[in-house]
């Protein structure tokens, strides 16, 4: 049996050191946002399941299944900031664009949506472009500059 408990000496010795910090440090680069990732995904949850949290599944039909599509569109945007962190913060802007609509969609998707649904989308929508906004500020930031 392989002995595991003795302790191991210093990585500065090994031979591919360098190479494992640059790794590190590029795998780690562009996660300014890090803390935007959990909120994003959260809201885009909150977004799809709020017409079956304010009961008005009957009363608008129409923006259930928009609040729906678009609840699971920021979701996975915020998934993708997660898994490709590098890649998915140029669609924040994207997220700033689902926002704006999320605010004037009750007047264009909705019928006559009372004062509940309205405050709901705008909330709803404002967050978005919040951290959407947040989001490609950071990225920009990280960017490598030429």
């Amino acid at each position: 049996m392989a002995n595991v408990s003795h302790t191991r000496g210093d990585i500065t010795s090994h031979p591919d050191v360098s190479e494992m910090r640059a790794r590190y440090a590029h795998m780690l680069g562009g996660r300014d946002v890090a803390l935007m990732d959990g909120p994003v995904f959260l809201l885009g949850l909150y977004c799809a399941v709020s017409p079956w949290i304010l009961h008005y599944t009957t009363s608008q039909p129409a923006l259930v299944t928009h609040n729906l599509i678009v609840g699971i569109a920021i979701g996975l945007l915020g998934l993708g900031f997660t898994a490709a962190p590098a890649r998915m913060y140029g669609l924040s802007w994207a997220m700033c664009a689902l926002g704006v609509w999320m605010i004037v969609s009750p007047w264009i998707v909705g019928d006559s949506p009372d004062t509940g649904v309205v405050l709901n989308n705008i909330i709803i929508g404002a967050l978005a472009v919040v951290l959407g906004m947040l989001c490609a500020v950071a990225a920009a930031r990280s960017a490598p500059k030429a």
